[in-house]
């Protein structure tokens, strides 16, 4: 039987933490036997605002290295920058045809983004969601993990799947949503009422893959809790309940086995064996890192291998549109740039 497909991205912006780890990275690494998985760099996401190009270009390196080091496995799984695959934005405007000003003005990101600017508004972040479901859809894909977050996204790639389907006949897969059902939405450590960010600019707010062990042991002792000094999972105290959600992804526990091996333990002794769950997770990422990012050769190769596998199943899908939409098949137009 065929395998379903599963295609899952993270925007190289800022820096991977825990919280990408637990509700992204970690589901990918066991998924891939189960799933025909495409994790696409998308690159062209990043391009919404003003960047470095030469830190952008590091960073997308860093981002394929860490996705190897935490198990992703080329091999079995396809690894890609979108930008090498030119179907995704070609895609994008079949379905920004397909899309309405309303349902992309309705996009909560979109409206938390652009509030206060008027027309000064960058297009990209209203358009950014039809990028995002032509990266779903090219590869007709089964089911998307996704946060709580950005189900609103998905639904708009299920939309237009449908839309599409119903005026020029069965193409595109309506996909499903996978949302994992421990550490999906792990919070800054200063401010827990607020999702840990990759682009935080407070460094203590956030737990980055390649902090030190000292450092990871820092931020959580003065991790944001309360007064109440025991430990339990209760959403009417977010900081010590960000805490237990970490604790209970990475160490596989329930919440409430948590709160049973905690009982009586003050905060300090829960902060301690947390920083050392964390720093045992971290520690073989941070070492394989290290020599996975000095072969820079070896990570174009993974980049050009992924491209290839992807541009086939994409170019496939790309066509297949193309050929409902009436348009002119693919050798007759390159016939006439020849």
């Amino acid at each position: 039987m065929l395998k379903q497909v599963v295609v899952s991205a993270i925007q190289p912006t800022g820096r991977l933490h825990v919280g990408n780890y637990v509700g992204a990275i970690a589901e990918w690494v066991r998924m891939q036997d189960e799933y025909d998985c495409f994790f696409p760099l998308v690159d062209l996401h990043a391009l919404t605002v003003r960047h470095d190009p030469a830190d952008l270009r590091q960073r997308c390196y860093d981002f394929v290295a860490l996705y190897v080091a935490c198990g992703i496995d080329p091999a079995k799984s396809v690894v890609f920058a979108q930008s090498h695959v030119p179907a995704h934005s070609e895609l994008q405007w079949v379905l920004t045809c397909f899309a309405t000003l309303g349902e992309l003005s309705r996009m909560t990101q979109f409206k938390a983004k652009s509030d206060g600017k008027g027309g000064s508004v960058n297009a990209g972040l209203y358009l950014y969601p039809v990028l995002m479901a032509s990266d779903i859809l090219l590869y007709k894909t089964d089911r998307v993990p996704v946060g709580a977050d950005q189900k609103q996204h998905l639904e708009l790639a299920r939309d237009l799947a449908i839309r599409f389907n119903a005026t020029y006949g069965d193409v595109f897969h309506v996909p499903e949503p996978m949302i994992p059902k421990l550490g999906a939405r792990i919070m800054s450590l200063q401010d827990p009422e607020s999702k840990m960010s990759k682009s935080d600019k407070l460094d203590k707010n956030v737990l980055a893959l390649l902090d030190d062990p000292e450092a990871v042991r820092s931020k959580l002792a003065r991790a944001v809790t309360d007064s109440l000094s025991h430990v339990a999972y209760n959403p009417a105290r977010p900081g010590i309940s960000n805490l237990v959600s970490l604790y209970s992804a990475l160490a596989g526990m329930e919440h409430d086995a948590v709160e049973k091996h905690y009982a009586g333990v003050g905060y300090g002794r829960f902060k301690s064996d947390l920083a050392d769950i964390v720093n045992e997770t971290l520690a073989p990422v941070r070492e394989r890192y290290a020599a996975i990012r000095s072969d820079e050769a070896g990570l174009d190769r993974i980049l050009a291998e992924g491209a290839a596998k992807a541009g086939r199943r994409a170019n496939a899908t790309l066509e297949e549109v193309y050929d409902r939409l009436g348009l002119i098949p693919a050798a007759q137009r390159t016939q006439v740039w020849a």
